[in-house]
Parts: structure tokens; C-alpha cells; sequence
């Protein structure tokens, strides 16, 4: 059995695809990020790093259970075990894993910090000013991000070449903030087509509209 600990985050939502596109059969325990005292309760006895998304594998291959934290050592370890969306093939293989790493250490990060810096900003006025220079880096690091993305896609259907992969599953979720971090998505037209073929798989229609997360706040 699969037992994912999650919330309703991009970086939860890489996991729930997965999961998914899979047809694995899991539970998903929902781990309140916004309620701190309950969320560390949870996550506490789990590991050290106490951060959805965290997946338990009962019964690996190995026959050892698992316990993994990190959404993209989890697509990894999802890919593995059910011998999908991560190519065999060398170059497609590495290209994969090179976008995977890509979103973990720029787009998430990037964009994450930008909608931190923006919060503040919109909930107290007197701090743009004072996080001016962090809004105007994290805004144009985010801006360079999409045209990297942009101009990889011009000659590539996804991101790891001709085959959809746990490296379009993990930069999707976070893609779909591109509005609301000032990204005009017009002028990524490639990117944004990529980005409605992701939205309308079946699979990626489900994981965003899981019924144990329905109630969170909608990312």
C-alpha cells in the first residue's frame, strides 16, 4: 500500500499525478499545512524534515517498506516501481531527470519566493517597499524561468523530448500560479499550449479535484 501524507500545494499535487496517470491504488492523509500544532503532530513522528508531500511504500520491490520525503525523489521512486514515465532510453532518461532538477532547484523555489514576497506585500503596503529588491529579483528570476521553458518547448513536445514525464508532472502544478505571479502567459505561446495539453489528461483532471483535498484552498 501507498500512503501519501499531502495538501493541496503544487509540489502535493506533482505526487497526486503521479499517482494518477498510475492507476496505483493509495490513501492520502491530508496534512494541514495551515494548521500548525495539528500539521507537526502529524508529521513529526515521520521524519525529520516534517514537509508534504511524504509517501510510505508498504510493500516496494525489495519487499522493505519506505518511507520518502521530497516530491521529486518520490516521482523517481513512483517511475521505478511502476516502470512508467521515465524513459529507458539514455538521453530521454537524462533529460528527464534534468527537468525534474530544474524544477526543484528554479521553478519552485523561484516561484515560490515570489508569491511569498508578494503576499507581504499586498498584506502589509509598507512592506514593497522594504522588499522591493526582493520583488523586483524573484519577479525577473520567474520571467527568465518561463523563457528558458519557452524556448526548450520550441523544439521539444515535452520536456523530456517526445514522451510526457514525471518532469512535465512536477512543473505543471507550479505553472498553473503563472497568473497570479504577473506572468503574462500570451507571450509563452508554447509554453502555455504545453501547458492546457497537461491540464486536459484525465489523470491530471482527477489529482486536482482529489476529494480528501477538496476543502483546502484551491493553488
Amino acid at each position: 500500500m501507498l500512503d501519501l501524507y499531502t495538501w493541496g500545494t503544487p509540489n502535493g499535487h506533482k505526487v497526486h499525478i503521479m499517482l494518477e496517470e498510475c492507476d496505483a491504488t493509495y490513501r492520502i492523509h491530508p496534512a494541514d499545512i495551515n494548521d500548525k500544532e495539528t500539521f507537526s503532530a502529524m508529521m513529526a513522528p515521520l521524519g525529520v524534515n516534517r514537509k508534504i508531500p511524504l509517501l510510505i511504500d508498504s510493500d516496494p520491490q525489495d519487499g522493505k517498506p519506505v518511507t520518502i520525503f521530497e516530491s521529486g525523489a518520490i516521482l523517481i521512486h513512483l517511475a521505478e516501481k511502476f516502470r512508467r514515465f521515465l524513459s529507458q532510453d539514455i538521453a530521454e532518461r537524462s533529460s528527464a531527470m534534468q527537468w525534474l532538477m530544474f524544477q526543484m532547484s528554479a521553478v519552485g523555489p523561484m516561484m515560490g519566493q515570489l508569491s511569498h514576497f508578494r503576499g507581504r506585500s499586498r498584506s502589509a503596503p509598507s512592506a514593497e517597499q522594504s522588499d522591493g529588491y526582493a520583488l523586483e529579483r524573484f519577479a525577473a528570476e520567474v520571467q527568465r524561468i518561463h523563457s528558458v521553458m519557452e524556448q526548450h518547448l520550441q523544439n521539444s513536445a515535452y520536456f523530456a523530448g517526445t514522451q510526457y514525464s514525471i518532469a512535465d508532472m512536477a512543473i505543471f502544478p507550479w505553472l498553473r500560479l503563472s497568473e497570479k505571479m504577473g506572468i503574462d502567459v500570451v507571450a509563452y505561446p508554447r509554453l502555455n499550449e504545453w501547458r492546457e495539453r497537461i491540464a486536459s489528461r484525465p489523470a491530471v483532471q482527477r489529482a486536482l479535484a482529489l476529494p480528501e483535498l477538496t476543502q483546502t484552498a484551491k493553488t
